[in-house]
């Protein structure tokens, strides 16, 4: 679907593990006075230590920066953003109405992932030169331009030569079991576990671990699972690859690390 009223984006985000790296891919489509499309793809260099849902919303935001200088932007009355992704269709207006005023927590009071780049979207949705609408399309379609800047995204992915844009340490997890969020329930418990990644949220002044709970008498014994802590809750920081006895909170949608008891031998 190409509106000729609009100045059409298709946008995608790729990530690869070991080692991660992540792209994005981005067409352009306007209509010329033929009624034909006019087709331009914007080929960009990924980066390092990308996930995902990160690269996802920074197509959508580098597409955006390209928009006031587009030479038929003054003949046309909005900006359409095609995307296979709904965790930037689903939460875009949260970023615009909701968010900032929670200080860029969740309802729970967990962080919003990715605050940063969510704050970026949001100057150039109001900086666009005309109205930006973002319209879901289905991945791996037989749409033909969501197929192309699949490709254009897993090329650039494959050429990650920026540097990560969030500071982030990862291990390899040695536990069999997948990430599975809220799988440990924090019940003000002591839990000895192993970090695999550790990642800091500036926006937040938070540290976000994921990790593999190494306790051989509990029930969550080898379960994976994300939880975040005060940057400065001790003289040390948890680092990946290492083991520590911790103290939680009580509220799984928000998991916290209260205290860090003592590092582990490993």
């Amino acid at each position: 679907m190409i509106n000729e009223d609009a100045l059409n984006i298709y946008t995608d985000g790729s990530s690869y593990s070991g080692p991660r790296t992540g792209g994005i891919g981005i067409r352009v489509i306007t209509i010329d006075d033929a009624g034909d499309e006019v087709v331009e793809d914007l080929l960009v260099p990924g980066y390092k230590g990308a996930t995902n849902n990160s690269m996802e919303l920074y197509a959508c935001v580098f597409a955006l920066k390209k928009t006031s200088g587009h030479p038929k932007i003054s003949h046309l009355n909005r900006i359409c953003i095609f995307t296979d992704s709904r965790y930037v269709v689903e939460h875009y207006k949260k970023a615009i109405f909701q968010w900032p005023n929670q200080k860029w927590l969740r309802g729970s009071g967990a962080p919003v992932l990715n605050a940063g780049l969510w704050k970026q979207l949001v100057r150039e949705i109001r900086k666009a030169p005309r109205r930006v609408e973002f319209i879901w399309v289905k991945g791996h379609s037989k749409n033909p331009h969501n197929k192309a800047v699949d490709k254009l995204a897993k090329q650039s992915a494959k050429n990650a030569v920026n540097d990560p844009m969030s500071i982030i340490t990862v291990r390899r997890k040695r536990t069999k079991k997948s990430v599975d969020i809220g799988s440990v329930e924090m019940r003000g418990q002591r839990l000895a576990i192993r970090i695999i990644t550790a990642e800091y949220l500036r926006e937040h002044k938070l540290v976000k671990y994921k990790y593999e709970v190494l306790s051989k008498g509990s029930k969550y014994f080898g379960n994976v699972d994300f939880i975040c802590s005060a940057h400065d809750i001790s003289t040390h920081e948890m680092r990946a690859g290492h083991h520590y006895k911790i103290s939680v909170n009580r509220d799984t949608s928000n998991p916290r690390v209260l205290n860090v008891l003592r590092e582990l031998e490993r």
